[in-house]
């Protein structure tokens, strides 16, 4: 079979798609399909190899294919593994031990199982996890050990003769996969097993993600390489060059066009998974028309006619497609060791430094440790070296070599040692589970944390200060969505809450009336607290909110909070449960709302909260922080609420945490360390006049 550049370039567009979509999802959201076209391309190369050598040598070795594809894939991902080893040994000791289990998937080719196992997929956003783009390899790898076994037994007797009708059975095969995905697609909000028990299958006390299980496994991730497989065994380059079709080629440029064009509209529009959940198009039948808008291209830039395979096959694409193996390797971990956390999305100048160590060890390891491993003439490489004019030139081969094999040793013993740990994100929300309680649960079912102590008497005003929920304040400019705090005269920290300006207290006589609503608080200095007003105090304050509220669970309780807190929550799926705790009559005088992280919501649904909450005399709404999509918009209609509910006060997070001083948060931008889980308490207690 001829060399086809045409494919290299196909490579180059592939891997150029998922390294931006790796870096910042929102640059372009499906450029996760550049691993179905990598699918694609390695169906249609490994079937046309295989067909290939049946014709020339009347069999397969199956030795040599493997040997052939261990050194080709092998010693480069032997490397990287090494080389990240001793980083994390060195930099990232805490997170060894679960990189032990990534490293020993990833030399078994089983990562993409391993990760559906633990849980750990794709989508995980809050560890340090450097290999866990190696699934995408164990899919191919697990693809180069069985396929060669099925062209043997298939091709054993009959050759080549009836090639073209098993085509049409891989073809069907593709279909019924696509089939069986959309059946088992879960639509809807993933949450943590206990929230969304639909989007799970459980294996004992083990939940098995749904999204996880269709998109990394190689049973549902098949498709794209036997329709690649297909396509070889009926458009077989020198065939088309003698056949009919030799003069088509112009034909065929149309085609590939309509096949990029449509790439490039499903890479810009098409999701795996965003706050409402995964993408129904991709999950019926989406990944099965890119693969066949992968056929497209490959049509065409394998007929030797084509503009398509010179426009393809041109010096760059064919640079980068020869290295897009080093490219995808290399690119995933030197991202994570810039962001930290996976979860995190790369701004334009850190992705532009990115690419730098990425290009070059991306060519030192194609130069170096690929072309000569694949040739066959790495030991000869090495005994240049080593013959090398002079004794400088051998002693730092010597001492390189020396180097590299302690520094391996140490990261080797490290890793195996090491303990397993959850990340920092994980454990502060796992302890802050221990301080929380399900408001929604009857009250003989619930079980989690006692309800903290109520208000202390002494910290309650002796009247009833409930705005009306149509009144306007009487005192205050009405805020819009960039109001200002209101600036009041500073409060001593031991003087008792003030309900409102000396200059506005009515006398004893007259009935109390609606007290001045801060708006949004944007700042803390100057700020004459809300109070809580003196009715339903035989109930404690409530806190609900995601997991950013978990984090400071334990600060919330002692103050008098009962916290119903949960990761991964998000406002639409939690108006039931919100529901619920009200019909239960849990709410006391003061509710804290923490909700938007995790996904948007629509005017619509934050106005259905708010319904829920009528009568509350205190409703306290936080503004979400976090470098997330959504964030601005969430923020924006939060940010309006005093206009529309007199009895809100809007804490605006996304400001004022920027006023904690110290390390106030993890590696994402959005989880609070202890200081900022006091901070954050610190703050809502200052609101209401409990600090």
């Amino acid at each position: 079979m001829p060399y086809l550049p045409g494919l290299d370039g196909m490579r180059a567009l592939a891997v150029v798609a998922v390294m931006i979509y790796h870096a910042n999802s929102s640059w372009l959201p499906g450029g996760f399909l550049g691993v179905e076209m990598f699918f694609v391309i390695s169906g249609y190369l490994i079937t046309l190899l295989l067909i290939a050598e049946r014709e020339r040598d009347y069999g397969i070795s199956l030795t040599d294919f493997w040997i052939r594809r261990a050194r080709r894939l092998l010693p480069a991902v032997f490397v990287l593994m090494t080389l990240l080893t001793i980083w994390t040994a060195i930099f990232e000791r805490d997170a060894l031990g679960q990189l032990r289990g990534d490293v020993i998937a990833g030399l078994f080719y089983v990562s993409n199982w391993y990760q559906i196992w633990v849980g750990l997929g794709y989508t995980a956003a809050g560890d340090f996890a450097p290999l866990r783009h190696l699934w995408s390899l164990a899919v191919e790898e697990q693809f180069y050990l069985i396929w060669p076994l099925v062209m043997v037994a298939f091709l054993g007797r009959s050759g080549t003769r009836r090639i073209a009708n098993f085509s049409r059975w891989l073809f069907a095969g593709a279909i019924l996969i696509t089939i069986g995905v959309a059946l088992v697609y879960q639509p809807g909000p993933i949450g943590e097993p206990s929230q969304t028990p639909e989007a799970y299958w459980f294996i004992g006390d083990r939940p098995i993600a749904k999204l996880d299980t269709l998109y990394l496994s190689t049973v549902t991730r098949a498709g794209g390489l036997m329709l690649g497989s297909a396509f070889a065994m009926i458009w077989r380059p020198y065939a088309i060059v003698r056949g009919p079709l030799r003069s088509k080629g112009r034909a065929f440029d149309v085609l590939a066009l309509v096949g990029f064009l449509g790439f490039c509209w499903m890479s810009w529009n098409i999701y795996l998974i965003d706050p409402a959940g995964p993408d129904a198009r991709l999950f019926k039948g989406g990944l099965f028309v890119a693969g066949i808008l992968t056929l497209f291209i490959i049509a065409a830039v394998t007929h030797q006619g084509s503009i398509a395979d010179r426009v393809l096959g041109g010096k760059v694409l064919n640079w980068i497609g020869t290295r897009s193996y080093g490219l995808y390797l290399y690119h995933w971990p030197i991202y994570q060791i810039i962001r930290n956390v996976a979860g995190n999305s790369l701004r334009p100048h850190e992705f532009v430094l990115a690419m730098i160590p990425t290009v070059l060890l991306t060519e030192a390891s194609y130069r170096w440790i690929e072309t000569p491993i694949r040739k066959g003439q790495f030991g000869a490489m090495v005994g240049r070296l080593r013959a090398g004019s002079g004794g400088r030139p051998r002693g730092l081969l010597i001492g390189g070599v020396a180097v590299a094999c302690v520094l391996s040793l140490f990261a080797g013993v490290a890793l195996a040692t090491a303990e397993l740990k959850q990340n920092d994100i994980a454990e502060s929300l796992d302890d802050g589970e221990d301080f929380t309680t399900d408001l929604a649960a009857p009250a003989d079912s619930s079980p989690t944390a006692t309800l903290p102590p109520t208000v202390p008497p002494a910290t309650v005003p002796a009247t009833t200060l409930a705005p009306s929920p149509t009144a306007a304040p009487t005192t205050t400019t009405a805020p819009t969505s960039t109001a200002p705090v209101t600036t009041l005269a500073p409060v001593p920290s031991t003087a008792a809450p003030i309900v409102v300006p000396a200059s506005t207290v009515p006398p004893p006589t007259v009935p109390p009336v609606p007290v001045t609503q801060l708006g949004v608080v944007t700042d803390l200095e100057g700020i004459q607290p809300l109070t809580i007003p003196v009715m339903d105090v035989g109930l404690p304050l409530v806190a609900l909110g995601d997991s950013v509220m978990l984090g400071a669970a334990e600060e919330l309780q002692a103050t008098g909070f009962a916290v119903d807190a949960v990761k991964s929550r998000q406002m639409v799926t939690f108006l039931p449960d919100m529901q619920a705790i009200r019909d239960t009559g849990s709410f006391g005088p003061v509710v804290v709302v923490h909700l938007g992280t995790n996904g948007p919501f629509s005017q619509t649904t934050l106005d259905q909260m708010m319904g829920l909450v009528a009568g509350v005399p205190r409703v306290l709404v936080l503004t979400g922080k976090g470098d997330r999509d959504w964030i601005a918009g969430n923020n924006a209609k939060i940010r309006d609420l005093p206009a529309l509910y007199p009895a809100v006060t809007v804490i605006d997070w996304e400001v004022l945490s920027a006023s904690c001083t110290g390390n106030c948060f993890y590696d994402d931008g959005i989880h609070l360390t202890q200081s900022g889980q006091t901070f954050y308490a610190d703050v809502i207690k200052r609101v209401l006049g409990l600090a």
